[in-house]
């Protein structure tokens, strides 16, 4: 039994904690949070305790911890994990500042834990199926990968102005499922963006309304479109087009059901936000690290991965504000 220590008792931090729960090997043994009542409330509904997060790092009981904090705060609590012996489970990204994440990388491989960078995406079964039949040859070569991500609503401006904008906030999964499903590094990243939703956005610096080319060395191209408003709900679709065909992910909705009359035909929305959308591949993200805590293997997409990811993010904010294509 994996004792586990979850930093961080925020929407994620609820969201982590209900996966574990579900998952046998595992339990939370103890729960931290700026916010002493959120951590208390949760440390009640998951039988455990409130502790310190430096004190869960430190905790003999405690064998991996899930950091679901602010971005601010992930660099000194992964160096201390990592020097602690803990594995780690760490949301995206794990900074904003690629020198910073570097820095952790060499305090965690030194240290030899395993490390997961929550692109919870990955474990999608749709879209981990399109990764699986793109390995089994069934499209032939990768040619050209469409990815589409819009949000319901903007999130507040407060949240905006702190977030590192919509590169290194939103499309960072997206750059992430991108080097999953293209198998090839990018070389060239291409970025544009303006604020169409709210002109809050654009006075805070920010744009919500995105689009990002990146092209590798052989030429495959992955082309992604990125807005904060969907009025149908949020929609998440891939598509991956191959020398022999062409494999497809559409959005998942509220349900199943179509009505057809005179006036036509008619499904119901999409799954309105991320915590409906994901509530699967967040499970089986967390299973993933649990097993190869389990097992002794190095879970993925590692510390490396979210490296990467950063770099593409550092990239197209660069294109975007210089109008030319960047390497990452």
């Amino acid at each position: 039994m994996q004792g586990i220590g979850l930093l961080g008792c925020g929407r994620i931090g609820q969201v982590h904690a209900r996966s574990i729960q579900s998952l046998e090997g595992a339990k939370i043994v103890a729960v931290s949070d700026a916010v002493s009542a959120a951590g208390q409330a949760l440390a009640e509904k998951t039988g455990s305790e409130l502790r310190d997060s430096l004190e869960i790092i430190g905790s003999p009981d405690i064998d991996a911890v899930v950091i679901g904090t602010p971005t601010d705060t992930h660099f000194d609590l992964i160096q201390a994990a990592a020097k602690a012996g803990k594995a780690i489970f760490c949301e995206k990204p794990v900074d904003m500042s690629v020198a910073r994440i570097e820095e952790c990388m060499a305090t965690v491989e030194a240290a030899g834990v395993p490390f997961l960078t929550a692109f919870n995406r990955r474990f999608d079964p749709n879209f981990a199926a399109i990764r699986s039949r793109i390995a089994d040859g069934e499209i032939g070569d990768v040619e050209l990968v469409t990815i589409l991500s819009r949000d319901p609503s903007p999130p507040p401006i407060s949240y905006v102005k702190s977030s590192g904008g919509i590169f290194r906030d939103m499309m960072i999964h997206d750059f992430d499922m991108a080097r999953f499903l293209l198998g090839e590094e990018p070389v060239s990243v291409y970025a544009t963006g303006s604020a169409l939703v709210d002109p809050e956005i654009g006075r805070a610096g920010d744009v919500d309304t995105a689009a990002v080319v990146l092209t590798t060395t052989s030429g495959k191209i992955c082309q992604i479109s990125n807005s904060r408003r969907a009025s149908y709900g949020y929609d998440q679709r891939v598509e991956v087009h191959g020398a022999k065909g062409l494999l497809r992910a559409e959005n998942k909705l509220e349900n199943a059901v179509e009505i057809a009359t005179e006036a036509g035909f008619r499904r119901a929305p999409a799954k309105h936000f991320f915590l409906e959308r994901y509530e699967e591949a967040y499970r089986l993200e967390m299973a993933h690290f649990i097993d190869c805590i389990a097992n002794g293997q190095m879970p993925t997409p590692s510390i490396r991965d979210g490296l990467a990811a950063q770099r593409i993010a550092d990239a197209a904010q660069k294109s975007k504000d210089t109008g030319a294509p960047v390497a990452p």
